[in-house]
């Protein structure tokens, strides 16, 4: 039996929750219809980001979308996926480069299993110190990974990031905190 991919649905921004279920749910109802053992959907969730933020003056974690628009489906049957999303009564599309479906590339894939697990797809926060002008990770997913940033908000604890998602550079945010800078000698 070949891998599941892990295919990018896009959808309407702000509803990426609701079109989750409404997709878990029309694929579980194909399932009982149908006379194949095969489940149509392995796993269907919305990545998401840990950050910081603050409440009346205290520092709150909060988990932000961090494919805004996006929805992962995980699947062996992309065709047959994509038939059921036309009758989905949402707005669904499983993105394509040219005529084919393409799932998440291997690298896309490694980084959020590496850091999340199925039932819980929420990247944890990445925390930092500046020296100088460098920016240095200490922890989290983005440690050793400092060139991929390009740019941060230091007030929302935020790092900007480019990512390919099935053959697209997106933007996308991920938690940052930043501790400080850097006061001790240099090696």
């Amino acid at each position: 039996m070949r891998e599941a991919g892990w295919y990018v649905v896009q959808v309407q921004s702000g509803r990426e929750e609701q079109v989750r279920h409404v997709i878990e749910r029309a694929c579980a109802e194909a399932d009982a219809v149908s006379d194949s053992d095969q489940q149509l959907l392995d796993e269907c969730f919305c990545p998401r980001y840990q950050t910081q933020t603050k409440v009346r003056g205290e520092w709150c974690y909060v988990e932000r979308s961090l494919l805004p628009g996006y929805v992962i489906a995980v699947t062996r049957q992309s065709e047959r996926l994509a038939h059921l999303l036309r009758g989905v009564p949402e707005f669904t599309r499983l993105l394509t480069v040219g005529e084919a479906f393409v799932p998440l590339s291997v690298e896309e894939r490694t980084w959020l299993e590496k850091f999340t697990s199925e039932g819980e797809r929420t990247i944890p926060m990445s925390f930092a110190y500046k020296r100088g002008d460098a920016l240095v990770v200490t922890e989290g997913p983005l440690k050793g990974m400092e060139g991929v940033i390009e740019r941060v908000n230091r007030k929302k604890s935020l790092a900007y990031v480019q990512m390919e998602v099935g053959g697209k550079r997106v933007m996308t945010r991920v938690g940052l905190g930043i501790v400080g800078e850097f006061e001790g000698k240099t090696e």
